[in-house]
């Protein structure tokens, strides 16, 4: 049996988010869809994050125990040409110790929220950005988004179906960088909860229209509850951009 780490890029758009469900495609059952006509194994492919229905990667990493050996790049093309014409792409794939596990093996994840803020829509950017048409204070949001950094419970920051045990995380940093009109918020995390990211970037975006104030979101913290923050992002302008582990 060997395991291999896979390194994934795709587009949420068509899928009802990473983990297999009843409702819809999911991109862990493509995955696993492809490792079967490939293999003629009928296996399980374990993902680092679990995006939801919308949420775009470039970094996605995932597991597979195959019980024949294959050299890395024959994974790699071959999953490729079995996932089209589905927008998934396998980056990479590479052969790593049975103890590696990419959701509980991984001490970092970083995604990334892009906002599009100008007066016309979105064009060649449409389902891969929020779209706000009006221009942001950028530098009003990165003050707000310190409040947030640090450990710190988050019960206002997530989804009310989240399955977390504990609403206690650490935000390791949340930036603002702004380019021409495009906003990114880039927050790094060992972990997040369910919708956290979308949560903290509805609520930070109150604050460059100027409806909210840097401290209006550290009491929407403080007060422990969804209602007390702000709109829930939508899914388009989220992508999960890396997951790092110990060897890394």
């Amino acid at each position: 049996m060997t395991r291999y780490k896979l390194t994934l890029e795709y587009d949420g758009g068509p899928f009802v988010g990473w983990q297999r469900q009843k409702n819809g495609p999911s991109v862990q059952e493509a995955v696993e869809r492809a490792l079967l006509a490939f293999s003629g194994e009928v296996v399980t492919v374990h993902g680092a994050g679990r995006t939801d229905a919308g949420v775009h990667a470039s970094g996605q990493v995932a597991h597979v125990d195959l019980a024949k050996d294959h050299a890395p790049d024959t994974v790699r093309d071959a999953l490729n040409y079995h996932l089209k014409p589905q927008p998934i792409a396998i980056m990479a794939a590479a052969v790593v110790d049975e103890t590696f596990h990419a959701r509980f093996s991984a001490i970092e994840r970083t995604y990334e929220y892009r906002i599009l803020a100008r007066r016309p829509p979105a064009t060649f950017d449409q389902g891969r950005v929020w779209y706000v048409p009006v221009r942001l204070d950028a530098a009003a949001m990165q003050a707000a988004a310190d409040r947030l950094v640090g450990k710190h419970d988050f019960t206002s920051f997530r989804a009310a179906f989240c399955q977390a045990k504990s609403p206690i995380k650490t935000l390791e940093s949340l930036d603002v960088v702004r380019s021409d009109e495009i906003i990114s918020v880039t927050a790094r995390a060992r972990s997040f909860l369910r919708s956290q990211v979308r949560a903290l970037v509805g609520s930070i975006k109150l604050v460059g229209e100027g409806r909210w104030t840097p401290d209006d979101v550290a009491v929407a913290l403080e007060k422990r509850a969804r209602a007390a923050a702000g709109p829930t992002a939508p899914p388009d302008g989220l992508y999960l951009r890396a997951v790092r582990y110990p060897e890394d």
